[in-house]
């Protein structure tokens, strides 16, 4: 019998994210740029909900393609309001775009969001001894000095607990509870 951590629940969609993706390290600034896109419509919404909404995410955003969506105009933004696959928040649309525009500044200076962002966790995965889900925090330190920095780079959208949602789900930190089959 398989032990996931409580949040993966039953659902097929949660289940795949949980044990293919969540909590496993990226390094790739594409998908780096995606979580931190899907983490920023998340906000205030629930998880599920945004995975639901992933593909049409990829579609109405270019694959992701922080070059493209940082180009986008007010022809895009009128487009992506009318979508209803996605979530059609106008100041979270608005951010994605500004967020793709600091997101390139960061590449120019560090080289790659990979670097940047890695760097916060000295490029390795904090890996937490959780055992359980009440003790996962929502922020933590580093959680708050990135979205610090984030903001003051341009970021919106990326306070302290998105911001620790993102380092979960590209594997900054690794919150699987100690007796998931998956850690």
């Amino acid at each position: 019998m398989i032990t996931r951590c409580a949040w993966a629940g039953n659902t097929e969609i949660y289940t795949n994210y949980h044990d293919k993706e969540w909590g496993k390290p990226v390094h790739d600034d594409n998908k780096l740029f995606e979580f931190l896109i899907l983490e920023t419509f998340q906000a205030g919404l629930s998880w599920l909900t945004i995975l639901k909404k992933r593909e049409n995410f990829r579609l109405a955003f270019d694959q992701f393609d922080f070059e493209k969506v940082a180009k986008f105009d007010d022809a895009k933004f009128d487009e992506l309001i009318n979508n209803a696959g996605i979530i059609r928040n106008k100041l979270k649309i608005k951010a994605a775009i500004s967020n793709a525009n600091a997101f390139i500044e960061v590449r120019k200076e560090f080289g790659s969001f990979d670097k940047y962002i890695w760097g916060f966790v000295n490029h390795q995965p904090i890996i937490n001894n959780w055992k359980k889900m009440e003790e996962i925090p929502a922020n933590t330190v580093i959680s708050d000095k990135l979205s610090k920095d984030l903001k003051n780079r341009g970021f919106k959208f990326v306070g302290s607990t998105v911001v620790y949602a993102h380092m979960q789900a590209t594997g900054m930190v690794n919150d699987h509870l100690v007796d998931c089959d998956f850690r």
